[in-house]
């Protein structure tokens, strides 16, 4: 039998068990932050020199050089043209999909001119170079590389440089040809907070870049928080997750999947399932009994679901969304029979997968949507990786002579106000 946690909103006590079940900490043990610390502090100081020593050792390889471990572009585009067809048929409708999607999100400069001359407006650039970490050995994301990489290209990045540890020399075909596919114009073979040292830093090898995007472990999160401000990053993502909100219209056994899903990614993966329908609930506890034994990641889910998921009753559809809003989920699938009335409510979640035939695995290959989604509550704040991650806006102004007497006149009597004499006299002096 496995311990699923079930919950039901009528019970004393329910908000403190709800809030515990929600309870993460994201922030790296000490070991971690002063083992990324050292490395940074390495990779800053001594770059190349760091950078192949970390990774020499912890990936257990013998390179000469950092240059040694640049993956040339004939590599790239012999994985892609030596992928099984129906592997390179996958890769093609799920890039071709994310990037029509994509293209959809791309901002444009905009500008108007008011009546006494004066110019405003917003240019929309992309950013110069972005670097993209992609896990590597046992983890393979080819999924990952179309997420990061489409994005950046569809916003005009102007050099895309990605790192993939290879531990052992152990190279993931798809994802190379996932990197020729999408037009990476360097990849490195490094992983691990030295790479994100290096895209950060820069060494006398690899570039530095303005941004740095993508999944990694601890290790790699942490090294992202450290950098930030020196580079730009997308997130620090905690441990996937999701919630269902399920009428008792779905067949059990595909939500039991459905919660499966997210339970295999790690044992702090989080599945929840909320219903009315308390009967409905056991039925997919039933399910889950029966399906997991069949699953090749049975010990990571079973671990999961006993750690951090949970079955919860609410009073209603009403409470249910509320409870949905509460969590403010990274994926959030409404297995209703009515989704569209069910997402009229939801102001909080990463991805929102409307209907019984909407599993969220879609989403993490093959929608067109970005699968780099906010996580631990975050989505009450935060939005998806997209596009607009790639560009930056910068604002325009242009006074004319006339407006320059209007605005100036402003601008000086404010500055006055807070006692920045320069401020007031840099726009008196343009006063006729």
């Amino acid at each position: 039998m496995i311990a699923l946690k079930r919950l039901d909103s009528r019970a004393n006590g329910f908000d403190a068990a709800l809030d515990a079940l929600l309870a993460f900490e994201g922030a790296a043990d000490e070991t971690i932050e002063t083992t990324v610390a050292e490395i940074l502090a390495a990779v800053k100081t001594r770059g190349d020199a760091a950078v192949l020593e970390f990774t020499n050792r912890f990936d257990r390889l013998a390179a000469p050089s950092v240059a040694a471990l640049e993956l040339p572009q004939a590599t790239l585009r012999a994985a892609l043209e030596g992928l099984p067809r129906e592997a390179r048929a996958a890769l093609d409708v799920a890039a071709a999909r994310v990037t029509a999607f994509h293209e959809r999100q791309r901002q444009e400069s905009w500008h108007y001119t008011e009546a006494d001359g004066t110019l405003l407006g917003q240019r929309v650039t992309p950013l110069d170079r972005v670097g993209l970490y992609v896990p590597g050995g046992k983890a393979a994301y080819p999924s990952s590389v179309l997420m990061n990489a489409l994005p950046a290209k569809v916003a005009g990045v102007g050099e895309l440089i990605m790192t993939v540890p290879t531990p052992g020399g152990e190279k993931n075909p798809l994802v190379l040809a996932a990197a020729a596919l999408t037009g990476v114009d360097r990849v490195f073979a490094i992983g691990g907070a030295q790479a994100v040292g290096a895209l950060a830093y820069g060494t006398a090898t690899i570039p530095r870049v303005d941004k740095i995007v993508g999944p990694g472990n601890a290790y790699v999160a942490c090294a992202k928080r450290r950098v930030f401000g020196l580079v730009g990053i997308d997130m620090v993502a905690g441990p996937s997750e999701i919630l269902i909100l399920g009428d008792g219209s779905t067949d059990p056994d595909w939500v039991a999947m459905d919660l499966f899903s997210q339970a295999e990614h790690d044992e702090l993966a989080q599945s929840l399932l909320i219903s009315p329908d308390g009967v409905w609930l056991e039925q997919v506890a039933a399910s889950v009994e029966k399906l997991l034994p069949q699953q090749p990641r049975v010990k990571t889910i079973r671990a999961a679901l006993e750690n951090r998921g949970a079955l919860i009753r609410a009073r209603d559809r009403e409470e249910a969304i509320a409870l949905a809003n509460r969590v403010a989920p990274e994926h959030l699938e409404l297995s209703v029979a009515e989704p569209e009335i069910w997402a009229e409510g939801i102001r909080h979640a990463g991805a929102i997968f409307m209907g019984a035939y909407t599993s969220e695995a879609l989403g993490d290959y093959c929608a067109g949507p970005n699968h780099v989604l906010p996580t631990s509550g975050s989505a009450r704040f935060s939005s998806p990786l997209g596009v607009y991650d790639f560009q930056k806006r910068s604002s325009l102004i242009r006074a004319s002579r006339s407006s320059a007497q209007t605005l100036g006149q402003v601008a000086a009597t404010l500055a006055d106000g807070e006692g920045l004499f320069a401020h007031a006299q840099s726009a008196r002096f343009r006063l006729q």
